[in-house]
Formats: C-alpha cells, sequence, structure tokens
C-alpha cells in the first residue's frame, strides 16, 4: 500500500519525543491491517499546541476548548472521490494537550501520543463512539492496536 502523508508540526518542542518516520510506519502498518484501499492512500496530519487546536474545535465544531485529537473523515461526507488518491481525512493532534494527559494518567508522551493518533485514524475509517456499542468496539479496537504496536499504559 503506498502511504502519501502530510504531517505539518505546527509547534516546536516536541522534536525529541517523536520521530516521524516511525509516526509514518505505525500509520502504513495501521491501515494495511484495517483498510483495503484501491489508490494510494493520502492523510494529513497536523502537530499543534492547545491555542490552535481550540480555534478549530470551536470553529468547526462549537466547543470552545481545547482538546486532544480532532479527525475530519472525508468519506463521512459522502463526496465521491475522484483523482489518484484515496484521501481519507485530517487529523489535528494538540501535542501540548497529550504531554498534559500523558501526565495525568500516568503513562509515557509516546503512549499518550499512539493513543489519540490511533483514535483519530480508526475515525478516518468510520469507526466512531456516539452510541455505547459503536464506543466499546472502538475502545477495543484502540487497545488491540496499541498493545500490538507495545504501547501499553504502563509504558
Amino acid at each position: 500500500m503506498e502511504l502519501v502523508l502530510e504531517l505539518t508540526k505546527g509547534i516546536e518542542g516536541y522534536e525529541d519525543k517523536l520521530d516521524l518516520q516511525t509516526i509514518e510506519d505505525y500509520i502504513k502498518i495501521l491501515i494495511e491491517d484495517e483498510y483495503t484501499p484501491e489508490k494510494p492512500v493520502y492523510i494529513s496530519i497536523l502537530l499543534t499546541g492547545n491555542e490552535n487546536i481550540q480555534v478549530i474545535n470551536r470553529d468547526y465544531r462549537g466547543k470552545d476548548s481545547a482538546t486532544d485529537v480532532i479527525s475530519f473523515a472525508y468519506h463521512d461526507s459522502g463526496e465521491v472521490e475522484y483523482g489518484p488518491y484515496d484521501t481519507l481525512g485530517d487529523i489535528i493532534i494538540s501535542l501540548e494537550r497529550v504531554e498534559d494527559q500523558a501526565g495525568d494518567y500516568g503513562h509515557s508522551f509516546a503512549r499518550e501520543f499512539y493513543y489519540v493518533l490511533t483514535h483519530g485514524i480508526l475515525h478516518l475509517l468510520g469507526y466512531d463512539h456516539i452510541e455505547e456499542e459503536d464506543k466499546k468496539e472502538m475502545r477495543a479496537r484502540e487497545e488491540e492496536i496499541l498493545e500490538k504496536h507495545g504501547y501499553t499504559r504502563d509504558k
């Protein structure tokens, strides 16, 4: 599977905590395990801070607060795919929020980052957590994926 990943860092200070090649490899494996695309897959990811994600959350979701991850799934829009890519969507992650949550939950920055990244990608692939049954299914799948890659709660 060919993955076209547009990864934008809109915040400084996290270079020692993130390896971009590892992120890309992780995304590719996750998508290959969950989805069979007919064309190369395109995803954009913005790594940002609380201030920026709060604006996005307010403007697009009507919630005036910072959050950890926001996904915009293009397949959910019902638009027909044109062009050379299967465009799954956009993911925005607040690294400041990830760092705070890692401390709150008592696990590593990496575990929390890959949790929110996994959560965002699963949304792009059609998972949701509005209904309780869907929430259970999505949470179980998140934990399976994280366990497979060694991002357990104690690390």
